[in-house]
Order: structure tokens, then C-alpha cells, then sequence
């Protein structure tokens, strides 16, 4: 029994031993990230332990700045200090720029007409915006989407920075893949069209972001959807119209002009 012991024992100092020490650290901690965020950066958890007097707004904004510490402060000093990376070589440098640019400058229009399409659903009407008061009120909209690009920040960096470039030396393009699974599994709650589009859209944005090697770019396409959607559905909440052709988009400029 002690020698069989003793064998699986080398076995198994073996095989840890061949794992990459860094792809094996993100692949591990890129979860602790998430459970870390969902339970101390809980806009429950502000609510009941950090600021229990504070408005709902406050818990939002709570909620983007601990994503941003969990999804970018926490895995950048990772792969900086611990693995001692070069910040192009994690994602962090320019890339390739102006390609970035073309590809938003292309995705702008079609996000714009899918988030309206999409902003027609009941189901969309009824979630969108998350901060519900935000839905007619201008003013806490506009705090709350400039908030909101912390948030994008750590949850872009997250899978399109950490889990990304810090696995790609060992999984190569699979990385692609790797990153957009769980980030689509997190979608779960979400309408069924998001959901499918979560995968998708991850694989597209893992695949932009490889090709761009940078991660910034995801932050404005992400960030964009999600204004483009709150906007579509707030002025829908606030007038009224439905339908997705010319004719209610026309009705719904008249209706917010007054005319």
C-alpha cells in the first residue's frame, strides 16, 4: 500500500510539476476573481455592510468599482509583479490602433440597429436599464453609464486580458475559445437572445481583441452596446412605441421632440 502510495504521489508531483505556473494561476484565479466580485462587490452586500443608508445608485456604482478592482487592478499586478509580464504582452499596449478603430467605426451602426431591434422585446423593456430609475431620469443616466466604464474596464480585462493573453502562450488561438465560454455561463440569467449572443459575441471580441493584441477595444464595443440598449429602451419606457421599422422609429423622435 506505502509503495503504491508513494507512486501516485510522484505521479502526481510530476504532473504538476509540467504545468505552465502561469496558465495554471490565471486559470485558477480568474474564478476566485468572479466569486470575489459577486460576493463583496454585491450591491447586497453594500447595502448591508458598507453603506446601509446609501441611495440604490451608490450600490451601482459600488458594484462597477469592485469589478474594476477584481476584473483589472487584482489580475494586471498578477501577470505584472508576479510573472513579471510586459504590459503589451498581457494587453495592455496600443496594438494595433487603427485597425481597432476601423473595426468600432464598422461595429457602431450595426450595434445601433440590433439594440433597437432587440429594445422592441418586453423582456429587454423590463431590464434595460439594470438601474431602473435611470429609465427616466436623464441625469441619473448620465452618472450611471459613466460609472458603468469601470466596470466595463475589469469585466473587458478579465476575459479579454487575463484569462486571454495569460493563457495564449500555452493555448495558443484555443485561448479564444477558453475565454468566452465561461464569460457566456455568466449570461445565464439573461433573455435567451443574450445569452446566444454572449457566446458569440465573446468568441468575436476574443477574436478582435487577438488580432488587435490589445484589450482596449473590447471596453468601447461592450460599453457601446450596453448605452445603445439602455437608450433605445428608456425612450421606449418613456413613449410608448413599439415596433422596430421607420415608421416607429419616426414616431419615437416625434414623441421625444415633442412633436
Amino acid at each position: 500500500m506505502c509503495v503504491r502510495l508513494r507512486k501516485e504521489w510522484r505521479g502526481l508531483v510530476q504532473g504538476a510539476r509540467s504545468l505552465d505556473a502561469q496558465t495554471a494561476t490565471v486559470l485558477t484565479l480568474y474564478g476566485v476573481f468572479v466569486v470575489l466580485h459577486y460576493k463583496v462587490g454585491g450591491r447586497g452586500f453594500f447595502l448591508t455592510h458598507v453603506a446601509p443608508e446609501s441611495s440604490t445608485l451608490h450600490s451601482w456604482i459600488w458594484w462597477f468599482g469592485t469589478q474594476a478592482v477584481t476584473g483589472f487592478v487584482l489580475p494586471v499586478l498578477v501577470l505584472l509583479v508576479v510573472f513579471r509580464q510586459h504590459p503589451a504582452a498581457i494587453g495592455l499596449g496600443g496594438g494595433d490602433w487603427k485597425f481597432a478603430l476601423v473595426a468600432l467605426a464598422l461595429y457602431l451602426p450595426v450595434v445601433a440597429a440590433g439594440t433597437w431591434v432587440l429594445s422592441d422585446g418586453s423582456e429587454f423593456q423590463e431590464v434595460y436599464p439594470h438601474y431602473r430609475a435611470a429609465a427616466t431620469d436623464w441625469n441619473l443616466f448620465l452618472i450611471y453609464h459613466a460609472a458603468f466604464l469601470l466596470y466595463w474596464v475589469g469585466w473587458e480585462y478579465l476575459w479579454r486580458g487575463f484569462l486571454l493573453f495569460g493563457t495564449a502562450r500555452t493555448l495558443g488561438l484555443h485561448a479564444i475559445l477558453v475565454q468566452a465560454v465561461p464569460f457566456a455561463l455568466l449570461h445565464l440569467q439573461k433573455p435567451a437572445v443574450e445569452l446566444i449572443l454572449s457566446l458569440l459575441g465573446g468568441i468575436a471580441l476574443g477574436a478582435l481583441v487577438w488580432r488587435c493584441r490589445a484589450f482596449w477595444i473590447a471596453v468601447p464595443i461592450h460599453a457601446a452596446q450596453m448605452l445603445a440598449l439602455d437608450v433605445w429602451c428608456s425612450l421606449r419606457v418613456r413613449t410608448g412605441v413599439s415596433g422596430t421599422g421607420p415608421e416607429a422609429l419616426l414616431a419615437l423622435i416625434r414623441a421625444v421632440g415633442g412633436g
